[in-house]
């Protein structure tokens, strides 16, 4: 009878223990980062009556007969469900979310204690502090790489009230864009070089290269543009028909007239055409009996029936009885120049040798140039156009009376319009005359075999040229302008003062390859009295920019520059000019699309004071500085443990490390299964109160029925002593 009482009273006891835990929870429903707590029953030994019998042949087993004894509280398990995330209004506020711990301590980092409580802020000495005014562990940001390195032993976070950052230089510029490969371009600028170079003018452009043999500017005319930014295309073999000067020659001999009935005298003339081909124009019907006059009519009007295929014109004079044949190579399907293939008799007065040629052509060549007076002539860049036209201009007028060639003052420069400028000061004193530009296009009909196709909008900005200037006229002539494809990008850069410099980066297509790609000159300029190179202009430096022909980036040159600001700040500030990675897209691209900068940076930063701070999902504390600039100063570390639920709690929200919790596993939010950090929030308590209120009827309900086990046991021992009476 007695061990009911008993049993009663563990109960009792039991309900009593559950109560307070449950009474616990209750009160910290409002607890930052709490994690409730659940009473574990367990039964007492129970008083064997009977053992348990096995079958024994006939006669089946029976069950022992047992009396449990009450029961107890075994054990409490904290659980560490997620509690929710509440939103607050202080940026140094904290929540986890997921698994982990804050790792604080109250001895400035020889012992460590734990929490999910990140109510922190920063006290007068600028440690990082929760209201315990245990200061919270984590990593510092290492001045010497400016990173905050995590792989390093943990240690106090403290943020120097007043914390400044000195100016720190650039040490790299990254420009990531796209060059335009295509035929048509919105970007694009005059393509010039000035003849003489005063103080003060701009310096040509010109073939050139770099101490490794590679090409900066060469200014080649197959890459151009004209003025509605349309590409010339120029390809091998296209160019340009050009005399300054109307081709003329007269017959050595005269007319003959008629010899007499039955003996007429015809014309017999072959000429030679520009694709190699002949051209024969003959007369018949006469009687012989013309005049030199009749027959000179009669050859005249044979030889200007075919102008339209020859080009030649043929005019007679009459007092010296000679016949003159003139090209005036204002014709494309014509031919230029008087070439007299053959004289089938001397009846016009020509023989062979009274061919003339003052018209040549002027072909692209990718390849090298030819620019020397007196034949036909190759170009490749606008340089070496504009000297062929020069060289040949003043070589038709030199009357070399003295020796001296080519001393006309006859001038062909490309001026800043990118545009050929031609003059005729005069002056000379030989070889002054009236020019008569006469340009036309180079059609299928140029040269021996054809296969030439006239490059209408070369033609057509060449043709503009075409005038007449007398020998010391103060007019002049101008061909369109010629363009090349440009774009340019601008960033600020800083030396070791802190001072801002502009540098700016110029792009310029100056090369096509059909097999490899396309190249850019590069100009990379700062402000004087800024240098950036060893020699004049030092505050610029050239380069150039090669692509592949799928328009990823081949390689480039300059890699870096050394900047000097030439303010007292340091010298020799090497810069890196990070273009990308070859044979990639991930920095500077050439494809058929407009030229943009899709991004440029820079890595320096002037000095500036802290005017703020937050905190990223790593945990990282983000300084945000007046000079514009934001970089990590410390990161918060977090704790795991193998079994949360073996840690103890010490009051205060606070946790610490037991026999049963396993060592911390330090490391940084959202890795190796820690939860990530969440800036400007509380996790809120855990305890749900309604599950909480209805454990408490259960635990009310539980202590009422133990209290009525001891009340009925009561009952009957009063019934057996009343047995005795």
């Amino acid at each position: 009878m007695l061990k009911s009482l008993f049993a009663g009273v563990s109960g009792l006891q039991s309900h009593q223990i559950a109560m307070d835990v449950e009474s616990n929870n209750i009160a910290n429903v409002n607890t930052i980062g709490f994690k409730y707590s659940r009473a574990n029953f367990s039964d007492l030994l129970a008083q064997t009556q009977a053992i348990a019998t096995a079958p024994q042949g006939e006669l089946g087993g029976k069950n022992p007969v047992q009396v449990g004894l009450g029961s107890t509280v075994s054990s409490m398990t904290r659980i560490f469900s997620q509690g929710s995330i509440q939103n607050s209004d202080k940026n140094t506020d904290v929540a986890i979310q997921g698994d982990g711990f804050f790792i604080i301590s109250p001895d400035g980092g020889n012992t460590y204690k734990y929490s999910r409580s990140g109510d922190f802020k920063f006290d007068a000495g600028g440690n990082f502090v929760d209201n315990n005014g245990f200061i919270v562990q984590g990593w510092l940001r290492d001045r010497a790489t400016g990173f905050v390195d995590a792989t390093a032993p943990i240690t106090n976070i403290n943020i120097p009230p007043g914390l400044t950052t000195p100016a720190s230089p650039t040490q790299n510029v990254v420009i990531k864009a796209n060059l335009n490969s295509g035929p048509l371009v919105k970007t694009y600028s005059p393509e010039y070089e000035v003849k003489s170079y005063p103080t003060g003018t701009v310096l040509p452009i010109l073939q050139s290269v770099d101490e490794n043999g590679n090409p900066i500017d060469s200014g080649d005319m197959g890459v151009m543009f004209n003025d509605s930014g349309e590409a010339f295309n120029l390809q091998a073999g296209q160019g340009i028909w050009a005399s300054f000067i109307p081709t003329n020659t007269t017959a050595t001999g005269i007319v003959a007239a008629g010899g007499g009935p039955g003996l007429p005298a015809e014309l017999d003339i072959t000429f030679e055409l520009d694709n190699g081909t002949q051209k024969q124009i003959n007369t018949s019907g006469g009687t012989g009996l013309e005049t030199q006059a009749e027959n000179a009519a009669r050859y005249v009007s044979a030889i200007n029936a075919q102008t339209s295929v020859t080009g030649i014109t043929a005019t007679y004079d009459p007092i010296a009885g000679q016949i003159t044949l003139t090209n005036g190579n204002s014709d494309t399907n014509a031919s230029h120049n008087v070439r007299i293939f053959a004289v089938g008799n001397a009846n016009s007065g020509f023989v062979v040798g009274d061919s003339a040629a003052t018209a040549y052509r002027y072909q692209y060549d990718p390849t090298g140039a030819v620019t020397v007076a007196g034949g036909d002539k190759k170009f490749t860049s606008i340089a070496d156009l504009r000297e062929a036209l020069e060289n040949q201009a003043r070589a038709v007028g030199d009357g070399d009376l003295d020796g001296v060639f080519n001393e006309n003052n006859i001038e062909i420069i490309v001026n800043s319009q990118g545009k050929f400028e031609l003059s005729n000061p005069g002056g000379s004193q030989d070889g002054d005359y009236d020019i008569n530009l006469a340009i036309t296009g180079m059609s299928a009909n140029s040269i021996v075999g054809g296969g030439i196709s006239e490059n209408t909008r070369f033609t057509r900005n060449m043709e503009a040229l075409n005038a007449t200037l007398p020998a010391g006229s103060t007019g002049k002539a101008f061909s369109q302008s010629f363009n090349a494809a440009t774009h340019s990008a601008s960033i600020d850069i800083f030396d070791s003062l802190g001072s801002k410099h502009t540098l700016r980066t110029q792009f310029r297509k100056v090369a096509v390859d059909a097999s490899t790609g396309s190249t850019w000159n590069m100009k990379i300029s700062v402000p004087e009295p800024a240098t950036i190179d060893s020699v004049a202009p030092y505050n610029e430096k050239t380069g150039f920019v090669r692509f592949n022909s799928d328009g990823s980036l081949a390689t480039y040159n300059p890699p870096n520059v050394s900047f000097t600001a030439n303010n007292g700040s340091a010298a020799n500030q090497q810069v890196a000019i990070k273009l990308g990675t070859s044979n990639s897209f991930d920095g500077m691209t050439s494809f058929d699309s407009p030229s943009s900068t899709s991004g440029i940076s820079q890595d320096g930063f002037t000095g500036g004071d802290l005017v703020g701070i937050r905190i990223d999902q790593s945990g990282t504390l983000v300084g945000s500085f007046s000079n514009g600039r934001s970089f990590g100063l410390a990161q918060i570390a977090m704790a795991k443990f193998t079994n949360n639920e073996g840690l103890s709690t010490e009051g205060g929200n606070v946790y610490i490390q037991t026999a049963n919790s396993g060592d911390p596993i330090i490391g940084t939010a959202a890795t190796a299964g820690r939860g990530f950090m969440q800036s400007a929030a509380l996790e809120a308590s855990n305890v749900d109160l309604s599950r909480a209120l209805t454990q408490l009827i259960i635990i009310q309900r539980g202590y009422q029925a133990n209290g009525k086990t001891i009340t009925t046991s009561d009952q009957l021992l009063q019934t057996l002593i009343g047995l005795k009476q």
